[in-house]
């Protein structure tokens, strides 16, 4: 990648924000929410103009805004659609965004498309065709991405990385950031058999420029073994929160989103759930606060032992 100053970081707040849906257009413009920032799919704003376009230009005059792709299948075969890329520029131009990510994963193949964002074997044949599909990304649309941790139910007979070693190759030679999605990790550590509070503990914290928190929904394979799928069509569950927490803990506070894209409740019900991410927030916010706050008493002496010194 052409590492110039072309390329604009990543400038969401370290608060709680939510993905933008329709259903709540109204509610968010009649009420001016306390809330930090929005989130929307760019495949969803891809049209000319109508009312899509009409609220998320009212939201964005007063909120930050993060465009989430899900359609520019990093990981396939064949570079990015120049087609759709091009689309999405038009939307980062237009709407200026404080971040912009997407996933590790593809999803089409030379004419076809596959509504599913599909696992990758994480060899070093995959690990250079994701490294130049980054930097194509980053140096089209001027703008720093974060690539997301993927959900997962399979695994792959060879790889030459583990996933954490994976993404920290891919920052390495790209620049690029990473999006901590919490809930994937749960999923893809319980559908795995493998500890998802060793994964946080492990993962580049450094590199996190946004988390994404999201519900799932529990299921069973074949054999009866526990199954989970990020469905984003519920609350946040107890263990994920947990897991939230210590990744804070590692990382201090940092742009924290609740993802629910399927069954939408209410306003209120979303609204809710990123509050509790925003006490999450404060409450690791006010401890760094108080490390980092001079010792009063301790300046007070200092003076005069010196004098006394003197």
């Amino acid at each position: 990648m052409n590492k110039t100053s072309t390329i604009k970081q990543t400038r969401l707040p370290a608060k709680a924000g939510v993905g933008l849906k329709g259903e709540h257009y109204q509610d968010i413009c009649e009420t001016s929410p306390d809330i930090g920032w929005f989130e929307v799919h760019p495949e969803n704003y891809m049209g000319a103009g109508g009312a899509p376009h009409h609220y998320l230009t009212k939201i964005r005059e007063n909120y930050p805004l993060s465009l989430h792709g899900v359609g520019l299948s990093i990981g396939g075969s064949l570079p990015p659609s120049e087609e759709h890329l091009s689309r999405v520029k038009e939307l980062v131009d237009r709407y200026q965004p404080e971040s912009f990510s997407e996933h590790l994963a593809w999803s089409s193949h030379e004419a076809g498309f596959f509504n599913d964002l599909l696992p990758l074997p994480l060899t070093e044949e995959t690990c250079q065709t994701v490294s130049e599909h980054i930097d194509l990304i980053q140096e089209t649309l001027g703008q720093k991405l974060l690539l997301e941790n993927p959900s997962t139910y399979v695994g792959f007979e060879r790889e030459d990385f583990t996933e954490i070693e994976f993404l920290k190759e891919i920052v390495k030679r790209t620049g690029c950031g990473l999006l901590l999605d919490v809930n994937n990790v749960y999923v893809s550590c319980t559908n795995h058999e493998r500890s998802p509070e060793d994964y946080i503990k492990n993962f580049p914290m450094e590199a996190v420029g946004e988390i994404h928190l999201g519900g799932h929904a529990p299921d069973e394979d074949d054999l009866g073994n526990p199954l989970l799928i990020d469905a984003h069509d519920r609350k946040v569950v107890e263990d994920v929160w947990a897991l939230y927490d210590q990744a804070i803990s590692q990382k201090g506070p940092v742009a924290t989103l609740i993802e629910w894209d399927n069954d939408v409740p209410t306003w209120d019900v979303l609204f809710s759930e990123a509050q509790l991410a925003e006490e999450v927030l404060q409450k690791y916010e006010s401890q760094t606060s108080s490390t980092n706050a001079p010792d009063k008493e301790s300046d007070l002496k200092e003076p005069i032992l010196k004098e006394q010194v003197a």
